[in-house]
Order: C-alpha cells, then sequence, then structure tokens
C-alpha cells in the first residue's frame, strides 16, 4: 500500500474528524457546568413575563380567542414553547458556525486547521454536533419545566413534527455556510451573529404567528424557510390552522433545503478562494 493511498482521505477519515471536533467542544462544554443551567434558566426567565401577559387577555373560562383565529388553537404557551425549542437550534448553528470560525481567527489557528485534508464545510459543520447534542439534552428539561409550570399540550404525531424538523436544520445550515462567508470578509461574528439569529428566529415566528407582522415584514417572513418548519412542526403537534396547505409546506421546506445548501457551500466556497488569495484568512 502506497503512502498516497493512506493518505487518502475516506468517509471513516471524515468520520474521525467530525468526533474529535464534537469531543473537543463537548470538553470545552462540561468544564464549565454552569453553562447548562443558564440554558434551562434563560429561556424559562424570558417565557414567564409572556405567559403571564397571556393570562391577562384570558377572562374567565374564555380562552385566547384573538389567538386563536389566526392559529387555530388557543393554546398560545405550547405555540410558543415549540418555537422557543425551534430557535434555539437555529441559534446554534449561527453560533456554532458563525462564532466558532471567529474564535479560530482570532487563536490563529484557521489556516492551520484548514490545512487538513478535510472538507472546509465538513469542519464548520461540526462544530455544531456537540451543540446540537446540549441544546437537545437542555431543551428536554427546558420542556419538562415549563409544561410542570405553565402547561405543555403536543398531544400530535411526533415523528412526524421530528422529521419535518430534519430538512428545517439542514436548510439552516446553508444560512450558516453563507454566514460564515460573511464572517471571513468583515472579521466580525458577535453583533452579526446575534442580530441575525435574532431576526431570523423572531421573523419565522418563533413567538407570534406571522400574520401579525405589517405588510412589509410579511413577505420577509413568508420568504424564509423557518417560517413553513415552524408552522409545519406546530401543526403536527398542536393541531393548529397552516400558512399554506401542509404538504406544500413540507415540498417548499424540501426545496429550500437543497437550494439553501447548494447556494450557502457555493458563496463560502467563492469567499474563501477570495481570502485566500488575499492572504487574510489569519487575519482578525
Amino acid at each position: 500500500m502506497s503512502i498516497m493511498s493512506l493518505a487518502q482521505p475516506s468517509w471513516q477519515s471524515y468520520l474521525r474528524a467530525i468526533l474529535a471536533i464534537a469531543r473537543k467542544d463537548l470538553l470545552h462544554f462540561l468544564r464549565y457546568p454552569l453553562n447548562a443551567i443558564f440554558q434551562v434558566l434563560h429561556p424559562l426567565i424570558w417565557i414567564t413575563p409572556v405567559y403571564f401577559l397571556g393570562q391577562t387577555f384570558v377572562q374567565g373560562q374564555q380562552a385566547a380567542t384573538g389567538f386563536a383565529a389566526y392559529v387555530g388553537t388557543a393554546d398560545y404557551m405550547s405555540f410558543i414553547l415549540i418555537g422557543t425549542v425551534l430557535s434555539h437550534y437555529v441559534a446554534t448553528v449561527f453560533w456554532g458556525i458563525g462564532f466558532s470560525l471567529k474564535t479560530e481567527m482570532d487563536q490563529g489557528v484557521l489556516e492551520s486547521n484548514w490545512m487538513t485534508p478535510n472538507p472546509r464545510l465538513l469542519m464548520l459543520g461540526a462544530r455544531t454536533i456537540a451543540a446540537f447534542v446540549i441544546t437537545t439534552i437542555t431543551d428536554a428539561v427546558f420542556l419538562v419545566i415549563a409544561a410542570w409550570l405553565f402547561g405543555f399540550h403536543a398531544s400530535g404525531d411526533v415523528v412526524a413534527a421530528v422529521l419535518t424538523v430534519l430538512p428545517t436544520i439542514l436548510a439552516l445550515y446553508g444560512f450558516g455556510f453563507a454566514f460564515a462567508a460573511i464572517v471571513l470578509l468583515m472579521r466580525d461574528a458577535n453583533t452579526m451573529v446575534d442580530i441575525t439569529q435574532f431576526m431570523v428566529s423572531q421573523l419565522s415566528g418563533t413567538q407570534y404567528p406571522v400574520q401579525v407582522l405589517p405588510w412589509w415584514l410579511l413577505p420577509l417572513a413568508l420568504a424564509l424557510p423557518l417560517t413553513y418548519g415552524f408552522d409545519a412542526v406546530r401543526a403536527f403537534l398542536l393541531g393548529t390552522t397552516t400558512l399554506l396547505p401542509l404538504a406544500w409546506e413540507l415540498v417548499i421546506l424540501v426545496a429550500f433545503m437543497i437550494v439553501m445548501i447548494t447556494l450557502g457551500a457555493w458563496i463560502f466556497a467563492r469567499v474563501e478562494r477570495i481570502c485566500r488569495q488575499r492572504g487574510t484568512l489569519s487575519m482578525h
């Protein structure tokens, strides 16, 4: 067996690289165990005022009729809790890809890491693996506590909802790759990640039905794949009224997934090549 064949990358070597990156990120997270507690408490703190505000619109046995007229259910807390959990995955992709790239730039290890024979997009995506596992565990704890405090009634098709989340998350990776290209160009991440992640989540209807948005913002919300992902997941779990027929939303999600991954990967490849030609990869 030649040296060249030994050095030839394979799916096994790619898997080892993904697991090594995920293990490193997981060990880093475990060094600060209070982070796990704050990841559970933080959304509870933000949601509590929303719960009490919603209670002011409930008179006696009469539910939140105005809210129900938009989405087909008066269970606004379950609606918000599902959106909150999904928004955590949005944050995981943006922070996992964009901020981790900036961290490597600041530490001066980006170029040396990219000298390995692993694809750039694989290394970017691998930075989210441990974060996804951590987010799933902390969100499960969060939902248990939130169900006890506020009530959570999702009696629909859980399997269908999970399957709907998958193309939604993959479409997010397309956003993440394009966003990483912007980080390479601007060499800044904190403010951009924070603003972009917040705007995408809010325009997708994390805590409210997008129908209430003003006419000049509604087209932006309807152009985001997350809007249909949130809408379809809620329809499966809560039986809410969807923006479009459910089958159409699933087709849109799959189409957006293909388009966004292709477009995001193309944008990142172009920008990364430009940065290498300019010699700006090591700058921060």
